[in-house]
């Protein structure tokens, strides 16, 4: 059979390929991104016509999926954790409607926020809907799993979520594929009430989806990815999930794990493997990346009984942040190894705007047109331009999730904040700044809202931004009145004028959208390696 070695997002979109997919539907987030990259690459996916477009944004992305899911065709869509928030409306109801083709959404985590805003755990959201749940614990899995998440959701007919997380999905291992699958033919639900969630139907459905969930936990006893591993010293049971398992594993190189050690691949969770285990064992040490609802739910099914559980509750473990083979080590009292201690030699290296980016110019801009000010007064959003924040800019004020510049800006204008400015990147303004814009025209907000147009989604490594070319006709079509729409050019000698813009649509009492465009510094390199600048 093929080897292949890949990263654990490009393993799992490699067997979602060799499973038969007709479609991958995504927004950029790390650390997802480059499974739908691997997929826009493979030459395969081309010459069948595999869809692999990048999407306005999550929400829109997994309606995509759905609806491709709704012609017999199998799909995935792709995401970071914070994405599921945005597509939480079509995850939870898609888990009611149940799906036809195999629908598969892969989320991957951040757990120590390398560059997420929080390390919210996607299995809280995966049991909320009430859906089966795969998490990898390496490339080989994360690459079958692709393949048994399309079968084990054309079973139940449901959604099926492949959790990933950071270390693995940027980490490269051997897989060795499959047999490649033909796509499936085009089909229709046979229930043509399937997709209809009106109440009388919905209420039908979600009955439904509750008498599953026996089925679905049956189904996770006899699962591959769910393993009870015995061992000779019963002092110490284990349960580990997904990714934990190689740290778990990373310390026993050289001879077997001495405890009986429960590995979780596939959720919900398998009840006859921890009263297993349970009854061997009267202390329990869960590991797993993320939160801590697998040791939750262990204290919530043994606590009473005088069970000692121990992990991240009880600071066995850290509370927050990743696990590795060190801190698995401390937990299971054993002396740590030189080899796991951080080299000397790693120095910090703080973020920065790069060299000859447009953005520098642009917050120069607003800086001096906000002198007479004072700070606090900038709203901006998620992107490379976050980090106008740091020194020597410190130009912005707040970060809180995807669109919430311009609707941040809106309410404290609304609070009697003046000036009020909202900063947000082109890509982000397609993914969710529209509403937020359409918010501020329909209350006839004093503020200015500024759109940072490099021409792609710069931070993930330039993707396609579905709102190119189309800005300004978007903005008056808005309600933005076309004389209050000011495209400028954020270079050095231009910075008079713009400066002079900006105080003028501060001045003005209405809604003032100003857009600062001038390629990203890289996007600019590659046309002109193509000759196209």
């Amino acid at each position: 059979m093929d080897k292949l070695l890949l990263l654990g997002d490009e393993a799992f979109a490699q067997g979602a390929l060799d499973a038969g997919l007709s479609g991958a539907f995504g927004y950029p987030g790390t650390p997802s991104t480059e499974i739908i990259e691997y997929i826009q690459r493979e030459s395969d996916a081309a010459e069948r016509g595999v869809k692999r477009d990048w999407s306005a944004n999550e929400k829109t992305a997994l309606e995509a999926a759905l609806g491709m899911s709704y012609t017999g065709k199998r799909a995935i869509v792709t995401m970071k954790h914070v994405g599921l928030n945005v597509a939480a409306d079509p995850f939870m109801n898609s888990a009611i409607t149940g799906v036809h083709g195999g629908l598969l959404i892969a989320v991957a985590d951040d757990p120590s926020m390398h560059s997420s805003q929080n390390e919210q755990d996607s299995r809280f959201y995966g049991k909320f809907a009430m859906i089966p749940v795969l998490e990898p614990s390496n490339q080989q899995e994360a690459y079958d799993m692709a393949r048994a998440g399309f079968e084990l959701s054309e079973r139940f007919h449901l959604p099926v979520m492949v959790r990933l997380t950071t270390r693995l999905a940027h980490s490269r291992s051997l897989i060795v594929r499959q047999k490649i699958l033909k796509e499936n033919p085009l089909s229709l639900p046979g229930d043509p009430n399937q997709f209809m969630l009106l109440p009388a139907f919905a209420r039908k459905k979600y009955r439904k989806l509750l008498e599953q969930q026996d089925m679905l936990v049956q189904a996770s006893e006899k699962s591959p990815y769910n393993q009870f591993i015995d061992g000779p010293d019963h002092s110490l049971g284990i349960v580990v999930c997904g990714l934990a398992y190689n740290y778990l594993m990373e310390n026993f190189l050289e001879n077997e794990c001495p405890y009986p050690v429960v590995k979780i691949g596939q959720y919900p969770l398998p009840e006859k493997m921890f009263l297993e285990l349970r009854s061997r064992c009267n202390t329990l040490l869960i590991l797993e990346e993320g939160m801590p609802i697998v040791e939750e739910m262990i204290r919530g099914i043994f606590g009473a009984d005088g069970l000692s559980v121990k992990g991240r509750l009880d600071g066995t473990l850290p509370r927050d942040g990743e696990l590795n083979p060190g801190l698995v080590r401390k937990a299971l009292g054993l002396p740590l190894r030189e080899s796991y201690k951080e080299p000397e030699f790693m120095v910090p290296r703080p973020p920065a705007l790069c060299a000859g980016c447009p953005h520098q110019e642009s917050f120069k801009a607003l800086n001096k047109a906000l002198e007479p000010y004072g700070s606090g007064h900038v709203f901006s959003d998620i992107g490379c331009y976050t980090l106008g924040f740091l020194p020597p800019f410190n130009a912005i004020n707040t970060c809180v999730d995807m669109g919430a510049s311009f609707t941040m800006a809106v309410g404290a204008a609304e609070g009697g904040l003046f000036p009020s400015v909202g900063v947000i990147g082109d890509s982000t303004f397609g993914h969710s700044g529209l509403t937020g814009l359409s918010d501020a025209t329909f209350r006839k907000s004093n503020v200015v809202l500024i759109i940072l147009d490099n021409d792609t989604t710069a931070m993930t490594g330039m993707q396609d931004s579905v709102i190119g070319g189309k800005i300004e006709a978007v903005c008056e079509a808005l309600g933005v009145e076309k004389e209050h729409i000011r495209v400028l050019t954020p270079l050095p000698k231009e910075q008079d004028q713009n400066v002079q813009a900006l105080n003028e649509e501060i001045e003005y009492p209405g809604v003032s959208v100003v857009i600062f465009r001038r390629p990203c510094i890289h996007v600019l390199g590659k046309r002109r390696k193509e000759g196209k600048a």
